[in-house]
């Protein structure tokens, strides 16, 4: 599958004179905003302890504080401590990014990475993609060790650095920040590192040189999450890629029903027998934009959800405030309750498309590990109202969630904090923590560049 170039790329193409050094923050600032951020994640997350006890998150805050010692912190070391904090509530969406301004100044100090991006399925990892100069290392070869460490115990190690659930979405998101990053944040500046790799049924000892972070991220090409607006046909099969889901800009999502306008429009005209929606490697993003594309199929009035509410904070009040429209019904919902409370946030009820307008054929949804919040809320939504068949692998994210995230700033390190203010129930009622089901399953391997789940389906629909 094919990738777009990510911000973290094109920001090591922009010159920086300002990253000949790496930023550091004076301990006592780190500890200021430390002890500020876990009364802030109990006043701004929807539920802070459903996974995790407060006995257990409050010796876990004690026990972390105690490592912060010294003149000063770097500003990976920073995030890192932060995020053991955070993701110790196992949300998905209660999360600190990849401390990507840390690994750029690592960049322009000709910092190197391990060369071998990998897959992590069935229990296992998996050679990706080979960025060595060691041409005997194959996709599917599986790594064992690293400098003689169990290679699960490295990921276990990652997991304090990623948000999620479970531990397969653990997984999942290691795959999308990628092992090579994740690593050089546990370990810092490296340049070689000596691997045992099993190829077959044989196990054997291979050295490996770094590679600089622009060689890597230019042969990597863009990242996992990588939606594109598409729309084609394999016959009488119409395939539809609806693509990114939200923008800061008012004009895209005019832009994007004009695209859905169009396609349903052909569809009509070449009078199209199915229509696969592909939200596959798609990060979610607005349900004005989900809403739409599912009005074009819809067989009935829908929710997306059965039940939405949303905890209100002084935090999400103060970014509320700085809203243009102050007046429509998420503002006024906001700001109409005290803070602390927990609010219903009523839906509207979505019609369907007039009969002319609509797709009358067999439509499948494809999804896999790599599809995110509010697309794996619209597969939820197309699968509980039976408009459309799942097809591909269990997601990673699930359809009921902690999420309609936000975020804000620590005030002394300006680290950005993002924190769901709400609770979604999926449209059938079902609260169990669990990946969205697909209903036909098709394992989509990160291992080549081979589109199994749509090449299953077209097989299926002979």
């Amino acid at each position: 599958m094919r990738n777009r170039l990510y911000p973290l790329l094109l920001a090591l193409l922009i010159p920086h004179a300002g990253f000949a050094q790496y930023t550091k923050f004076a301990a006592d600032a780190v500890k200021a905003d430390f002890e500020a951020l876990y009364p802030a994640l109990q006043q701004t997350h929807y539920n802070l302890y459903a996974y995790t006890d407060r006995t257990t998150y409050d010796a876990h805050f004690r026990q972390l504080k105690e490592r912060i010692k010294g003149d000063s912190l770097s500003y990976i070391e920073t995030v890192s401590l932060f995020q053991h904090l955070v993701s110790l509530a196992n949300t998905g969406h209660c999360e600190i990014d990849f401390p990507a301004k840390g690994y750029i100044e690592y960049a322009y100090t000709g910092g190197k990475l391990f060369p071998l991006e990998l897959a992590l399925e069935a229990g296992k990892a998996f050679v990706r993609k080979n960025f060595s100069d060691n041409t005997q290392i194959a996709a599917g070869d599986e790594v064992l060790a690293v400098d003689g460490v169990p290679v699960d115990r490295i990921i276990r190690k990652m997991y304090p650095l990623v948000s999620a659930e479970r531990e397969y979405f653990k997984k999942v998101k290691i795959e999308f920040w990628s092992f090579p990053r994740l690593l050089f944040q546990l370990e810092g500046k490296k340049e070689s590192w000596n691997i045992t790799l099993k190829k077959a049924t044989t196990a054997q000892q291979v050295s490996l040189k770094g590679i600089s972070v622009m060689q890597y991220e230019e042969q990597r090409k863009g990242e996992i999450l990588n939606p594109v607006r598409q729309f084609r046909f394999y016959g009488k099969t119409a395939y539809l890629n609806p693509g990114l889901m939200n923008s800061l800009e008012p004009s895209d999502e005019a832009g994007f029903r004009s695209f859905a306008d169009s396609a349903f429009a052909v569809l009509q005209q070449q009078n199209a027998q199915n229509l696969v929606v592909d939200l596959r490697n798609n990060p979610g993003g607005h349900d004005s934009y989900s809403d739409y594309l599912v009005r074009y199929f819809a067989t009935q009035p829908f929710h997306w959800s059965s039940n939405f509410r949303i905890k209100i904070s002084k935090q999400l009040q103060d970014q509320t405030r700085k809203r243009q429209d102050t007046t429509d019904y998420y503002t006024r919902t906001i700001l109409g309750h005290r803070a602390g409370s927990i609010v219903n946030y009523e839906l509207p009820l979505q019609q369907p498309f007039d009969k002319g307008r609509q797709f009358k054929g067999r439509v499948y949804v494809l999804v896999n590990r790599q599809t995110y919040s509010m697309a794996v809320v619209c597969a939820a939504l197309v699968q509980d109202y039976h408009f459309a068949t799942i097809v591909g692998e269990e997601t990673g994210d699930v359809p009921t969630l902690y999420a309609s995230q936000f975020s804000f700033d620590l005030p002394r390190t300006g680290i950005t904090i993002k924190v769901p203010k709400g609770y979604i129930i999926r449209p059938n009622g079902d609260e169990r923590l669990a990946g969205l089901q697909p209903d036909i399953v098709i394992k989509d391997h990160l291992l080549d560049d081979r589109d199994e789940i749509m090449e299953g389906l077209l097989e299926h629909l002979k």
